[in-house]
């Protein structure tokens, strides 16, 4: 990319009922009128999803710009799933708007798992190497007119320097509150580290909520709403976010990673953990709590 693109304003989400998601599935696909609806407990931000039976999901994008990788899922997701080791979720029907609704959605085969957390992972070398054995499988498929980064994937892949006003607005909230001058250098340092221009598949939100559990195991991996094709640092921030040290050490190992990608997918995390400690800033919340240590790790292993 020649210029640093600009995320634009936040997206304009909206609420998605049962009752619409049944007059959706009657409407355009009367095969699966009679199945059972309810909503996914932890549904996600970009989508508002359904289970669909016992076998399948309806994800309904919340926002017009998530949206737009409705028509990416349905075009690379069967293209992707037979080269990855590990199930993902593979799109059974694309629906349009009608009920009220106004974006396209997808249906999609369920996945049964339970979202990853560090205590529900049995081993976590184990679980950090098959993450980064499927990382590997996904970066070896073959990239020629992949998707590049852009606004159906809020630009990973692309430039760190997109994020660099949320991660300067970010410091500026915590001033005093966490080290603000080590956490700025080691921003500005990822920002002037390179990449080598070979683009590559990544997924784009490599997080707990997107890693699924069966026995302690990783058993798959979803929503690739943000996947696309370039810089696949973007998916190390995991490394940090959580794993454990060895589980670290095992995952970069496994990936090949050398020094600049390191540093390129530590900043990813640091960025995105800045956001979450500034708006989760007075509270003492899990998710306030595990931003913080989370940070004092990224801080720790300069």
């Amino acid at each position: 990319m020649g210029s640093t693109p600009d995320l634009g304003p936040p997206p304009r989400r909206i609420t998605v009922d049962v009752a619409q998601v049944r007059r959706l599935i009657a409407e355009q696909f009367p095969e699966w009128a009679g199945l059972p609806v309810r909503p996914v407990a932890e549904s996600g931000w970009d989508n508002r999803t359904f289970r669909l039976g016992e076998g399948m999901v309806a994800r309904l994008p919340s926002a017009a710009e998530y949206a737009l990788a409705v028509d990416k899922e349905q075009r690379w997701l069967p293209v992707l799933a037979p080269r990855l080791p590990l199930p993902v979720p593979i799109p059974l029907a694309k629906g349009k708007p009608g009920a009220g609704y106004p974006f396209s959605w997808s249906v999609h085969r369920w996945l049964d798992g339970e979202p990853a957390g560090a205590g529900g992972i049995s081993d976590p070398v184990r679980f950090a190497l098959d993450l980064a054995g499927f990382l590997v499988a996904l970066r070896n498929a073959d990239a020629a007119d992949g998707p590049q980064p852009g606004k159906h994937n809020w630009f990973r892949g692309g430039t760190l320097r997109t994020f660099d006003p949320l991660a300067e607005r970010a410091l500026t909230a915590l001033d005093g509150e966490i080290d603000v001058r080590s956490a700025r250098d080691l921003w500005k340092s990822a920002l002037d580290v390179p990449w080598d221009g070979v683009d590559r598949w990544f997924h784009g939100d490599v997080a707990p909520g997107n890693l699924l559990l069966a026995g302690g195991r990783l058993a798959a991996v979803i929503d690739f709403g943000t996947c696309g094709v370039g810089d696949p640092s973007c998916d190390l921030a995991i490394a940090w976010t959580l794993l454990t040290a060895d589980g670290r050490e095992a995952f970069r190992e496994r990936l090949s990673a050398d020094s600049p990608e390191w540093e390129r997918g530590r900043g990813w995390a640091l960025w995105k953990t800045l956001v979450t400690c500034a708006r989760t800033r007075g509270r003492a919340d899990d998710e306030a709590v595990n931003a913080r240590r989370v940070l004092a790790g990224i801080l720790a292993l300069r």
